[in-house]
């Protein structure tokens, strides 16, 4: 297991992974009472439902983020100059030279970014097919070659069958939780948008949710949106508004006590940890698979004695 995730890191493939563990949870879910020709059609109305969330969010959200960024930096520099905090930029345009000076270095590396693109996209598919393909047989083998267990593709398929429910059970375990809270979160935080007027709240209610899939770091990506469009009615609002999140923040994490209880119990700063190698090794999904990996190994390794 150890040197499948490590070619996991090498290969790239950690969005094949979420995507398989995703969908088979979610296929797995559908099928009520076991009937699964039930269970694989609600998945794909799922999938194909989910398909068309994302396109028209993403079609949203390339309209609305240059419209709070237009709205939201001159309310903060504006701020920022009475108080007398510098800042990189003080308009659109020079926030654009900072973005564009960022941006211009790898822009000789647009093929390699449309190839990791088109390869991501196809693990995506592989991993949304394979979840159906293994929610429907699970079974290593279909003849009776290598289906006795005293021979070593036996012993193997039977071990590896034992590992990947034990991880399969930490995704379960981890994710699940992860949905409920980011789900209540987003609830609260979408109540709270509602009745102080925030403009652009489709899309600030909907990367609350996706960025509370990411434990700790989600939460100041979608907070300091927040914050920002907050700036644009007041002072006085972003400042209740930081105020309320932080409420929000403490409840997570009784909810996160109760919700996941004394099966994780990690400490802050080794899931902090996780986090950034996580990202730094695959990125956004290795962000989302750190704590999965963390609960994986302390279960396994509570299983063997010292």
């Amino acid at each position: 297991m150890a040197g499948l995730f490590v070619l996991m890191v090498w290969l790239h493939l950690a969005v094949l992974l979420l995507t398989g563990l995703f969908g088979y949870l979610a296929v797995s879910r559908l099928g009520f009472g076991g009937r699964k020709p039930l269970g694989v059609a609600l998945y794909v109305i799922l999938v194909l439902t989910i398909g068309y969330g994302v396109f028209a969010f993403g079609r949203q959200a390339y309209v609305t983020l240059p419209r709070i960024a237009e709205t939201t930096i001159p309310a903060i520099t504006d701020w920022a100059e009475q108080k007398g905090i510098p800042l990189p930029f003080t308009d659109i345009a020079s926030l654009r030279k900072v973005a564009i000076s960022e941006v211009s270095e790898g822009i000789g590396n647009v093929g390699h970014y449309l190839r990791a693109a088109t390869f991501e996209m196809v693990t995506l598919l592989v991993g949304l097919v394979a979840a159906v393909s293994l929610y429907l047989d699970p079974r290593w083998n279909r003849g009776k070659q290598g289906a006795d267990t005293e021979n070593l593709y036996g012993r193997t398929s039977q071990a590896l069958t034992l590992r990947f429910r034990s991880f399969y059970h930490s995704f379960v375990t981890v994710m699940g939780a992860q949905l409920i809270i980011s789900a209540i979160n987003t609830a609260l935080t979408a109540g709270y948008l509602l009745v102080n007027g925030f403009p652009f709240v489709t899309v600030l209610v909907a990367l609350t949710f996706l960025c509370g899939l990411l434990p700790i770091v989600g939460n100041l990506v979608s907070n300091t949106l927040i914050l920002g469009v907050g700036f644009t009615i007041s002072p006085r609002v972003a400042l209740l508004s930081l105020i309320y999140l932080m409420v929000i923040h403490k409840l997570e994490y009784f909810l996160n006590s109760k919700i996941i209880g004394d099966r994780i119990k990690n400490p802050m700063w080794l899931t902090l940890i996780g986090l950034v190698i996580g990202e730094k090794l695959m990125g956004i999904p290795g962000m989302i698979l750190a704590p999965v990996l963390l609960h994986y190994v302390k279960t396994e390794a509570s299983t063997r004695r010292a």
